[in-house]
């Protein structure tokens, strides 16, 4: 797990490998959208365009673009489990390794 490059004092954004191996593949201004997303997201209380995601309590998902980054709180930390584009991230699939 790493960091998200972020400046804001408050809560953190940490990244699941699996979701840093998938940021890391993106174009860098896909990335950068990126960055200023986790940044809003650390606000309190967090920006952005933040829904339930459906099946899954307790688990979010912020849209970015053309993706999404499915994510739960824990304590002071926020943990990016994915990141996907939009058509993936809500299959029946993806949706089941989530829990």
């Amino acid at each position: 797990m790493r960091q998200a490059k972020t400046t804001h004092k408050g809560m953190k954004v940490f990244l699941h490998r699996s979701a840093d191996k998938y940021l890391n593949r993106l174009q860098p201004a896909d990335r950068d959208c990126f960055d200023v997303a986790f940044t809003d997201l650390e606000k309190e209380p967090p920006e952005g365009d933040i829904r339930p995601y459906k099946g899954n309590p307790g688990v979010l998902r912020l849209r970015v673009g053309g993706y999404r980054a499915i994510f739960k709180f824990e304590g002071n930390h926020i943990l990016v489990t994915h990141i996907e584009p939009r058509g993936q991230a809500y299959t029946k699939k993806t949706r089941t390794k989530r829990g």
